[in-house]
């Protein structure tokens, strides 16, 4: 086996993993709900941080993981004015189309749990340090 493909074969397993994790925190059964619930996050988590975060956290998350965080992103404007807890949910409502009864905070909760179990504290602690008080929340 190649190292491109060992490369690409590991990367397929930690996000089955990490997909699989968030379907059993949420308790659904379609893997499928589960990755759009983890892009829907990810992205609206992305578009409030500053572009230094943004690649700070994606040095941390599996490869595959990682282009889909960085999927659609433009730079420019970012990090977003809105730092509410209610534009936060509203981004990751809109991102869930298709997902059934999702309910966006206890999306972001489960992906929030999904993050601290697999990305080092210090960078929890530094992405949290930037949220405003209403989003830190959601990391509890």
């Amino acid at each position: 086996m190649s190292h491109t493909n060992a490369a690409f074969d590991a990367t397929v397993q930690a996000t089955n993993a990490w997909v699989a994790d968030l379907a059993a925190r949420l308790g659904w059964s379609d893997h499928h709900h589960a990755y759009m619930a983890l892009r829907a996050v990810l992205h609206a988590l992305r578009d409030r941080l500053s572009v230094e975060h943004v690649a700070d956290l994606s040095a941390q998350l599996p490869m595959l993981v990682r282009g889909f965080y960085y999927e659609g992103w433009h730079p420019a404007g970012k990090p977003l004015k809105d730092r509410k807890e209610d534009d936060f949910l509203e981004h990751v409502a809109d991102n869930l189309r298709g997902a059934p009864d999702a309910d966006p905070r206890q999306v972001t909760r489960a992906v929030f749990a999904l993050l601290r179990q697999h990305v080092s504290h210090g960078e929890i602690e530094s992405l949290r340090a930037t949220l405003p008080h209403e989003l830190k929340l959601l990391w509890k």
